[in-house]
């Protein structure tokens, strides 16, 4: 693998359709929450999939003040077809990356974080216990918030699956990607069956209190049938949340656009979805993974089970004792100032 060229282009580039229809719109930013959000994050020093998965409703986000945070570094070691993330030999993991996610979460204010991550093949464990440590520091000094965590597939193993589920995220997404076809062509060593085994053993893992979502891009080349099938297969590994958006092509480079999905479309295939059994179905040409992620909330009495199994198990932190810079005056003028809690 080499990380200077990019992923390998396994379809006919004469496929793609260059030509965006009109419903594919980006929404630039027109509100002041855009550059707090951007000046927080470059304050952090931390990396989001928003932009290096160069995300189209990332302007839109970044003005509500949310954003999904990437760990891990944003070197990849795969090279999907599709994604824009960089393939190349990763960093070293920082060890206060955890505590700096958690303080962003904290000035922010969120209710909802999703935290994510490259694929870190070169680390025994995939970096799961990476995953465990930013749980537990955001559950820590922001007590309460929804935390959603979207992960590679670990390579099937389940002592490093078993870490991020200790940490017990109230949402476990890990995306199907593409129909069973498509797989080998879309995604680098990724597999089909293995990342429903994922799905379904992470539910399993702590007796189902977990609510498990993941996501389909659409406009590869797969058939309806294909689409059918795949939601029944994940409906089969116990998922109750599911989105469904339009691939489009980061670069020249990346796999063709081989057709453009009207939104009319995805309406109906979230209805059909819906109908199937999924208990929240986003589906839309601009939908991503993480695209208004806080609609969906668990159910109850996943988050009570939580609140009672996780409180002796989460850090001694408090916000003064976190090695991280203070607020920039543009982020204090903007009300994203830090706060010190009430002992």
């Amino acid at each position: 693998m080499s990380g200077c060229h990019g992923p390998q282009m396994k379809m006919d580039p004469a496929l793609h359709q260059d030509k965006k229809p009109s419903w594919i719109k980006v929404r630039l930013p027109n509100n002041p929450a855009f550059w707090s959000t951007k000046s927080l994050i470059t304050d952090l020093k931390l990396v989001t999939v928003c932009e290096e998965a160069q995300c189209p409703n990332r302007w839109e986000c970044w003005g509500q003040g949310t954003a999904t945070f990437m760990i891990a570094g944003e070197k990849c070691t795969r090279a999907c077809g599709f994604c824009a993330v960089k393939t190349a030999k990763p960093d070293a993991l920082e060890a206060d990356e955890p505590v700096r996610v958690a303080e962003a979460t904290r000035r922010m204010k969120l209710r909802h974080v999703v935290i994510t991550a490259v694929a870190r093949d070169d680390l025994r464990d995939g970096g799961a216990e990476h995953f465990q440590q930013t749980i537990e520091a955001v559950r820590a000094v922001n007590p309460g918030i929804v935390i959603e965590v979207l992960v590679p597939d670990f390579n099937d193993r389940d002592w490093a699956l078993q870490l991020v589920m200790d940490a017990r995220p109230h949402i476990f997404n890990h995306n199907l990607e593409t129909v069973e076809r498509l797989t080998p062509l879309v995604r680098s060593r990724a597999k089909y069956d293995r990342s429903l085994a994922v799905l379904k053993k992470a539910k399993a893992m702590v007796n189902g209190k977990v609510a498990t979502k993941s996501g389909i891009m659409l406009g590869l080349g797969e058939r309806r049938d294909e689409v059918l099938r795949a939601m029944d297969d994940l409906l089969e590994a116990d998922v109750t949340v599911l989105t469904m958006g339009q691939y489009l092509r980061p670069t020249p480079r990346h796999l063709p656009v081989v057709e453009y999905l009207e939104p009319a479309v995805f309406d109906e295939l979230k209805q059909i979805a819906l109908d199937k059994g999924f208990r929240h179905v986003a589906s839309g040409p601009l939908v991503r993974s993480s695209y208004h992620a806080a609609d969906f909330r668990p159910e109850l009495d996943i988050m009570d089970e939580i609140d009672r199994a996780v409180p002796a198990r989460g850090l001694d932190l408090q916000p003064e004792d976190l090695p991280i810079p203070a607020a920039s005056p543009a982020l204090v003028r903007s009300g994203f100032a830090v706060h010190k809690a009430t002992p």
